[in-house]
């Protein structure tokens, strides 16, 4: 049995995203119903509604921001009661048996995790996402979000906040650290904050400098235009770590010269077009150039925690559901300080 729900989809890759309904399966022994009361928009949700990634299957609700309040548990669920503050990222599912699944990784499940919309879940039917009334998910996959965040700033850390978070401990952002972002949108100016919590000596890189007020009071200590060709040669083998968080071409070879010796840079931006790079700007300091995804829901859950303690929430503006096509435009002409929030009272 399923029960429907109101939401707004994407009927083709041309189209406006509109009203629509969809059916949520009903609750099963470990599953959790989520009544959606918040949904940040990410660019990957555009990518996807306009298959810019590869072939969509349509109609898709996209939409992998989700904070709200659970409506209703399963006969077996054991971590969760009705009413509790919840999130649900960017994955809902994963084989939970391989070695990847084992150590909390499910991001990198051998058998493919199972996103928030764009799979095919285990009932064969095709996932979609969070911008919706209603959502059902298996408890394992469920993130419990701290009372020092509001839902509506919350949301977008179940994306942008993972995917930041995740890099910056693997690659040890910290005291003595000297940190790079690239890009002040939605990503960069939560990592910038994450960076700064984390104790690194944080610095934003950005084509101009219009938003340098904002990332000097999210942490930054400095901030630079990479538009302006002095920049290179001042920062040249200057960070430990450059965080880059922009799905735009850039050159490589540029920014892989501000490394130290030792220095990684992380993609965490993902461009529709491939990128290139000389060999010579890893080889002769011994730098990495590497890319991450989201974490596992035992790191994401880490995330939440580490950003109620250091009171680190997204910049957002809240919008009603007849404003998503509006707010997908405006994304992607960096049009948004920093993080549209979906009302989801607005879809009924």
């Amino acid at each position: 049995m399923t029960t429907t729900v109101r939401a707004y989809a994407a009927p083709s890759a041309t189209e406006p995203l509109a009203p629509a309904t969809i059916e949520r399966r009903d609750v099963g022994p470990h599953d959790v119903r989520i009544d959606i009361r918040y949904a940040g928009i990410c660019h990957s949700d555009i990518h996807t509604a306009r298959s810019e990634w590869g072939p969509t299957t349509y109609p898709i609700v996209v939409g992998h921001e989700i904070a709200g309040v659970v409506a209703e548990v399963g006969s077996a669920v054991t971590m969760f009661a009705v009413g509790d503050r919840v999130g649900v990222g960017c994955m809902v599912d994963s084989c939970g048996e391989c070695s990847y699944c084992a150590r909390g990784d499910e991001q990198y499940c051998a058998e493919g995790n199972i996103g928030t919309y764009g799979s095919v879940g285990r009932d064969g039917e095709p996932t979609q996402g969070g911008y919706a009334q209603s959502i059902v998910v298996t408890e394992r996959f469920v993130l419990r979000i701290p009372d020092a965040l509001g839902l509506d700033v919350a949301a977008p850390l179940l994306c942008a906040g993972i995917t930041t978070y995740s890099p910056l401990k693997h690659w040890q952002a910290g005291p003595g650290r000297k940190v790079a972002v690239v890009g002040l949108g939605g990503l960069g100016h939560v990592g910038v904050k994450i960076a700064h919590a984390m104790g690194a000596d944080v610095t934003v890189l950005s084509q101009s400098l219009k938003k340098q007020e904002d990332g000097l009071r999210f942490g930054a200590g400095a901030y630079h235009a990479t538009s302006d060709p002095d920049t290179f040669d001042k920062l040249a083998d200057t960070f430990d770590l450059i965080l880059n968080t922009v799905s735009g071409p850039i050159d490589l070879d540029d920014y892989l010269s501000l490394l130290a010796v030792d220095g990684t840079m992380v993609n965490v931006g993902a461009p529709e077009k491939p990128l290139s790079l000389r060999a010579f700007s890893l080889i002769m300091q011994r730098r990495a150039f590497a890319g991450s995804t989201i974490g596992g829901i035992r790191e994401t859950q880490e995330m939440l925690d580490f950003c109620a303690e250091h009171g680190i929430s997204a910049e957002i503006e809240t919008i009603p559901a007849d404003r998503i096509n509006e707010a997908h435009d405006r994304v992607v002409a960096s049009d948004v300080r920093y993080r549209f929030v979906i009302d989801a009272a607005t879809f009924a």
